[in-house]
């Protein structure tokens, strides 16, 4: 297992109308920085060990990764349904942690500033809330839903690459509406859907409960080895492009 430092935002995220509690995971490449931050944001299943690798990964690619526990202040039982919420309207405790997590990690002495998101599952209609609100250098969403007022939320955008599964029925035809948005608004973006992949296709390990496994492989959710090289090499030189320094 993955063994990130453990970092605690709660007087922050507090301050700012989010947590009573907020704790996460940073990982920090090898040698010497500074180097671009990157925000993961998990999927709705939570932190766990494929979601540390996950941070892992960024963090050997060259960046400094920070994941926070959207559901800390509680647990995923109390947390689930208005993070849920969250995560397409914009508005909520979550929301407000996030941007705890980008400060700290910009204001951050091994970061140059540039602040990229990751998000998987709802943690991907997350990072597309994020990028509208233009405050992050760059963002990767992944089978994320829309937001509820995509064309306005999305028209100040920064630059985003989005993959999707095409066996993916929670989020059918959202990679479509998705170019088609960001397109109009005149946003740098790569946008793929991968015909072979269902959701979570990214994870490189099922990480559903043991008893609703038998369901999720009918459903076509889970790891897609070959379309998540492919998404991976993208993600890392979209973030290569627009996260270095010029």
């Amino acid at each position: 297992m993955p063994n990130p430092t453990s970092v605690d935002l709660t007087e922050l995220s507090t301050s700012l109308g989010g947590s009573r509690r907020l704790s996460g995971h940073l990982a920090r490449p090898e040698g010497v920085g500074p180097w671009p931050g990157v925000i993961v944001v998990h999927e709705a299943l939570g932190v766990d060990d494929v979601m540390l690798r996950q941070t892992e990964r960024l963090a050997k690619a060259g960046y400094l990764t920070w994941m926070p526990d959207l559901f800390a202040d509680g647990g995923i039982r109390r947390c689930l349904v208005p993070t849920m919420r969250a995560a397409t309207s914009g508005r909520g405790r979550a929301c407000a942690d996030l941007e705890a997590a980008r400060r700290t990690l910009a204001d951050h002495p091994d970061c140059t500033g540039r602040v990229g998101i990751i998000g998987f599952c709802m943690g991907g209609s997350f990072a597309l809330v994020a990028a509208g609100r233009g405050t992050f250098d760059a963002a990767s969403v992944n089978y994320g839903l829309l937001p509820k007022n995509a064309e306005s939320d999305l028209a100040e955008s920064c630059p985003v690459v989005a993959s999707y599964g095409g066996r993916d029925r929670m989020v059918k035809g959202t990679a479509a509406q998705l170019e088609a948005t960001l397109m109009r608004n005149g946003v740098p973006h790569d946008v793929k859907e991968y015909p072979a992949a269902g959701h979570s296709f990214l994870n490189d390990a099922e990480n559903a409960p043991r008893w609703l496994r038998p369901l999720t492989r009918i459903s076509g959710i889970g790891p897609e080895p070959e379309s998540a090289a492919d998404a991976w090499r993208r993600i890392e030189a979209f973030f290569a492009q627009h996260l270095t320094d010029s």
